[in-house]
């Protein structure tokens, strides 16, 4: 559904006229006014004068001379095809929505984001700069090779002095002229390309008609230079009209030497040529902010431009196959002015398509760079390029391009550039593929265009041509511009770009992911595959990040979850408070740096909510087993978000982009004494009510005086030693059996084998204590311990510690559980045990630290490895509710100056001895 900022609404559906877009809209600057270029003049014309470039007039001797007639028609169709492929991409992008300024720059970076968008967009620019300077340095050398002082032919009108400088010169004029064009305007530019359309259709008439009428005849060529420098005797090519031996000559290949470069060809050589020459299918596109309707002139203007060049393109082959011997088609790739009814006709035609060549390249440029800086990817550096006039014209993007031009004309000489130019467009067409691809095969049901004549095969097989192309023109120039890709990427993603675009990539992990969650069948899981999946509910976040990074740590590649419950009633509020909380939660996740989803409910009471987080939190497979919560105690809440250093913020409570701070989204921490959301009794209810459920139940007290080192991402190889200990007994229950082979002592081993597991905890030594009664003899449970560890994998020290000596009376086994917990033995005698427990693990802690018998102050001072989390044994809630405040008690006492400590309580088996 839309909402109040739905871009739908800007459209004025009530049949108004003249809809003015915004300036970032989708008629680009100037709103609607700049959109005045029909489906002809601003896509047929400009690409087909792209795509026939100079090639058609210079280079189809020099494809038929060396491939021969089937080879070459070979190429044409591979290289049509690849490029059908690209149109026909582009083409469901186009009618998939509108279209707004920079063409494939737009329809990349609205689909795969700001990153490969931005990044290909640039090199997309640059080989549009550079194809500008390579059509005025073909131009240059055109009109010199007539009328240049140095010519070597002899047309009587050598007039023009040659040399860098002078070439320079005449390169720069040329691009003055093709930059005022620019400047003026897109209508100009339209007018000016539809009159040079003229004069090449013209040009190529007379060539056809000259096919035809003119009689054969033999044509003398230029002399070669011979290996010594010396001439070699001079060749004579041969026009014989339409003739059935010439045409039979002609067929088979016939690789030789190209005469410009004395280079050696074969298939892959001339294929680059004649390709390079086709690579103009987007000059329409990128006209995109001056089309009347981009949606409906993009596809039909450029399937028509495509049709009609490859129809020019076969017919020019064939008629060259027909008449011309292989001689004349090596040895004088300009044979058309020779066989001309009227020469300088084709003179026109040849200087016409270069002209356009980069009036195209050029206006194309400045498209793409002013939509570049309207989407303010690369900040200051492109500012000038948002400059437009009152008619909508960037002419600050084309005095931007007109300059970078002017730089790459001073290299002169652009051969081994054309490569590269080549090369970039071809990272464009794949990325157009790529785009449609990814949106084809995330199944968005917003994808609908209405042109369908593609499918995610035809989008494949178009990534991988142009890939396969790349590397087949110049492998050198293909790794260089992936590279280049990569790190444009990177520099755009460390910048960071627009979220509101959508990326596609979102759309394709929601595909994957639902696909691969309905394969995920409970039904299948195993022991030995288990895996913690955690929800830890929070109240308030300032006061529980050393617990939710905690949690990040125990999670182990496993579902985790943070779970808050705000109360009320919705019956009584006019709209849901819950769903614009999640927008700070999700700020909070980011910022701490953990890998947890968010999950908020409203409830009349926490208890309540807890149980529908329990309930419908996750998916699937994928739900939570262990519930975390936080110890209910009398201490201070303390504000971590004042000590983090990832929760600094400026002073005026902004973070960085104007946002608010989080400590703006979450209320301050609640003041001592003041009243709670949650009772002690619906505290110890929640505990139970997830047991019932077949939750395991985690309780976390004094997790803020964890170190910071052992709570962050990194190693923590390079900290002091310490060890995390492991009481796997139940200690309110002293003489209840072999409590460390149960299913909750063995989940506790498995929760700290886990924690150290993470790198921040490898140097963490593992303790377990094992209980014996005061009859039992030392060393028979431990062996047995010991053989249990072995089994498991589980690296950990063994201590055997004396408890339950004045406890109670009679025989172990003789008290049945949960005697103390559930008040059977007297809260007295319940508390003087968990006093006994508590002194017990305290005493263990001491002596790891190289404290005395008597605390702190009886040791020798010389300390060891302390001990940075305790383990304990979590005993069941009483099955009275009138004993939860005791049972609380009971816990308070048994946790009481230990430290950082975790009372855990597991009802699912978690380890396995097979493979």
């Amino acid at each position: 559904m839309a909402s109040e900022n739905s871009p739908l609404l800007a459209y004025r559906l009530l049949g108004e006229e003249g809809v003015a877009f915004s300036a970032n809209g989708a008629g680009g600057p100037g709103g609607a006014s700049a959109r005045k270029l029909s489906t002809f003049l601003g896509v047929v014309v400009p690409t087909v004068l792209s795509m026939f470039s100079i090639v058609v007039f210079l280079r189809i001797g020099f494809v038929v001379g060396h491939a021969g007639l089937l080879q070459a028609l070979a190429m044409l169709l591979v290289a049509y095809f690849i490029l059908a492929l690209t149109v026909l991409s582009v083409c469901a992008i186009a009618t998939n929505g509108a279209v707004r300024g920079g063409g494939a720059y737009f329809m990349i970076s609205r689909t795969l984001g700001p990153e490969v968008g931005g990044s290909i967009g640039l090199m997309f620019y640059l080989a549009n700069v550079c194809g500008c300077a390579v059509s005025l340095l073909g131009l240059v050398e055109a009109v010199l090779d007539v009328f240049g002082a140095d010519s070597a032919r002899s047309s009587g009108l050598q007039v023009l002095p040659q040399g860098y400088g002078w070439n320079l010169l005449y390169g720069s004029l040329l691009l003055g002229l093709v930059g005022g064009v620019c400047t003026l305007g897109a209508g100009l530019y339209a007018r000016a390309s539809f009159l040079t359309f003229l004069l090449v259709s013209g040009s190529l008439a007379s060539v056809l008609v000259s096919f035809v009428a003119v009689g054969p005849r033999s044509i003398p060529l230029t002399p070669r230079p011979g290996p010594n420098g010396s001439s070699l005797p001079p060749q004579v090519g041969h026009f014989t009209g339409f003739n059935s031996s010439t045409l039979k000559a002609n067929l088979g290949a016939g690789y030789s030497k190209d005469y410009t470069t004395g280079a050696m060809m074969n298939f892959a050589s001339v294929f680059a040529v004649l390709f390079n020459g086709c690579t103009g299918i987007m000059a329409g596109a990128n006209m995109s902010g001056e089309l009347k309707d981009p949606s409906r002139a993009i596809p039909l203007g450029t399937i028509v431009a495509v049709a009609y060049t490859f129809f020019i393109y076969t017919l020019l082959f064939f008629l060259s196959s027909f008449t011309c011997d292989r001689t004349l088609l090596q040895e004088d790739y300009g044979f058309f002015r020779a066989i001309s009814l009227w020469p300088p006709l084709v003179l026109i035609g040849i200087y016409a398509t270069s002209l356009s060549a980069s009036m195209s390249s050029l206006i194309g440029a400045s498209r793409i760079l002013h939509a570049l800086a309207q989407d303010d990817l690369f900040g200051v550096i492109l500012a000038p390029a948002k400059v437009v006039s009152r008619t909508g014209n960037p002419w600050g993007a084309v005095l931007y391009s007109w300059g970078l031009v002017q730089l790459v004309l001073l290299a002169g000489k652009l051969n081994t550039l054309a490569a590269v130019v080549t090369v970039f467009y071809l990272v464009a067409y794949a990325a157009v593929d790529l785009s449609c691809l990814s949106l084809e095969w995330a199944s968005a049901p917003n994808f609908r265009p209405t042109f369908s004549l593609f499918s995610w095969h035809t989008c494949l097989l178009g990534v991988a041509s142009c890939l396969l192309m790349m590397f087949l023109i110049s492998p050198g120039a293909a790794g260089g511009s992936l590279l280049l890709m990569g790190l444009l990427s990177a520099l755009l993603t460390a910048r960071g770009g627009p979220s509101s675009w959508g990326y596609v990539s979102q759309a394709l992990l929601f595909h994957q992911v639902r696909k691969y969650l309905l394969r995920l069948d409970v039904r299948k899981d195993h022991v030995k595959f288990w895996r913690p999946q955690l929800l830890l509910l929070v109240g308030n976040p300032r006061g529980a990040l050393p617990l939710l990074r905690l949690a990040n740590q125990l999670k182990k590649g496993g579902l985790y979850v943070l779970g808050h419950v705000t109360l009320g009633d919705l019956d009584c509020l006019p709209s849901d408070p819950v769903q614009p909380q999640y927008g700070a939660w999700l700020s909070l996740v980011d910022r701490a740096q953990v890998k947890a989803f968010v999950d908020l409910t409203l409830s009349p009471s926490v208890r309540q909510g807890a149980q529908h987080l329990l309930r419908i939190s996750g998916l699937g497979g994928m739900k939570p087993n262990t519930l975390v919560l936080g110890f209910y105690d009398d201490a201070a809440p303390q504000d971590h978000f004042l000590t983090d250093p990832a929760f600094s913020e400026a002073a005026d409570g902004t973070q960085e982009g104007g946002s608010p701070a989080l400590s703006t989204l979450f209320p301050p921490p609640r003041a001592p004494g003041s009243p709670r959301a949650l009772s002690p009794q619906d505290y110890v209810a929640t505990v139970a009510d997830a047991l019932k459920m077949n939750k395991n139940v985690v309780l976390a007290r004094a997790c803020g005086a964890l170190p910071p080192e052992r709570l962050s991402r990194g190693s923590g190889g390079t900290s002091q030693p310490h060890h995390v200990d492991v009481w796997p007994l139940n200690l309110l229950r002293p003489r209840g059996g072999p409590g460390y082979v149960d299913v909750c002592g063995l989940f506790l081993l498995q929760m700290a084998t886990i924690l150290g597991m993470v790198p921040a905890w490898h140097s963490a030594r593992l303790r377990i204590f094992l209980c014996l009664g005061p009859r039992e003899a030392p060393g028979a449970a431990e062996g047995r311990l010991r053989a249990l560890l072995s089994q498991l994998r589980i690296r950990a020290e063994v201590q055997e510690v004396v408890w339950g000596e004045g406890a109670g009376s009679g025989e172990p086994g003789e008290e049945e559980e949960g005697d103390f917990v559930n008040g059977r033995r007297g809260d007295a005698e319940a508390e003087a045990l968990a006093g006994s427990a508590n002194a017990l693990v305290r005493a263990q802690q001491g002596r790891s630290r190289g404290e005395g018998p008597g605390g702190p102050e009886g040791g020798d001072g010389e300390g060891g490895p302390a001990t940075a989390l305790t383990f304990l044994y979590l005993p069941r809630p009483p099955a009275d509710p009138a004993r939860y405040t005791c049972y609380l008690a009971l816990l308070e006492i048994l946790t009481r100056d230990l430290g950082p400590t975790l009372l855990i309580h597991g009802v699912t088996p978690v380890t396995c001895t097979d493979l």
